[in-house]
């Protein structure tokens, strides 16, 4: 199975909705094409940013079109599943596949808290549900309130084909560092989730990061990535150092509302969160996130 392509920065790109909380065709496409435009090296659908936790299947599979229509080739589409019933996730997994896909993306079960041979044999099922489709685990602690072990993460980067990488969005560099560390002989591709951390996570031997702050600033953490790809570890380090106070200040809003709103302070129309309903960051939280911006160029 050829996974060359599965590097850089992957944008989980937000979901363009309209006033009846359907996708909004028109600024979804252009979301895809700001992304592009900007630099990115794929895009996740339906990630954590993309509120797959409140899309209907049937609206998944309708964004999935119009996403891998307007890219048109010009990067992979991965789609991400993030639900709790393994036949479920299968079920997802093959609709995504048969409409296209380039690639999966799996959290862990949030709500419940499996063992390790229980998330073995989950992963295993919804990977075999779709034989020579490469499929990324994606590890939330955040979220979910457990880890994924590294040696859980081991056992399937070498007992399962089609699993061939994950994102970790613990922000905990020692645990990334671990699962790059215990896959490493194995080509299992290991991606920071946490954008402040895209460069420390490079160091460490990560192969690009699924980031966030690739939807209102693609150009930004794309040059951190691409810098230390062509050695300019200052350089690199720098680009990082720019971003950081940008990602940062979204932190005093809600999940994912400062991300939409910062796409739109770029001239976006990615739509309000999904009900229920999340307010818009107003007074210092809003000012911090403008002035941050405005101070790395980007307003």
């Amino acid at each position: 199975m050829n996974t060359d392509f599965i590097k850089g920065v992957i944008v989980p790109i937000l979901t363009a909705i309209d006033e009846n909380e359907r996708i909004d065709e028109t600024n979804m496409r252009r979301q895809v094409d700001f992304v592009i435009q900007g630099g990115v090296h794929g895009i996740l659908a339906f990630g954590s940013n993309g509120e797959f936790y409140m899309l209907e299947e049937d609206e998944m599979k309708r964004g999935l079109n119009m996403m891998l229509d307007q890219a048109a080739g010009r990067v992979p589409v991965y789609f991400g599943i993030g639900a709790i019933s393994t036949k479920k996730c299968c079920r997802l997994a093959q609709m995504a596949v048969e409409n296209g896909a380039d690639g999966i993306s799996v959290l862990q079960p949030m709500f419940l808290k499996p063992t390790d041979q229980e998330l073995f044999g989950h992963f295993k099922a919804i990977a075999e549900s779709v034989p020579g489709t490469p499929m990324l685990l994606y590890n939330n602690p955040g979220r979910v309130n457990y880890t994924l072990s590294a040696g859980l993460v081991e056992r399937l980067s070498k007992e399962v084909p089609n699993i061939v990488g994950m994102k970790d969005t613990s922000g905990d560099i020692t645990q990334t560092a671990e699962f790059i560390r215990r896959t490493r002989e194995n080509n299992f591709k290991v991606f920071g989730g946490k954008d402040t951390l895209l460069y420390a996570s490079m160091c460490h031997g990560a192969v690009g990061g699924v980031c966030t702050s690739a939807n209102y600033m693609p150009e930004l953490i794309v040059d951190v990535y691409n810098k230390y790809m062509a050695g300019d570890l200052s350089g690199a380090l720098e680009a990082q150092f720019l971003l950081n106070p940008v990602r940062l200040s979204m932190d005093g809003a809600s999940f994912p509302v400062a991300t939409k709103d910062m796409a739109i302070m770029r001239g976006l129309n990615p739509g309000e969160p999904y009900r229920p309903s999340l307010l818009t960051p107003q007074g210092p939280v809003l000012d911090k996130m403008r002035c941050e911006m405005k101070a790395a160029g980007l307003l």
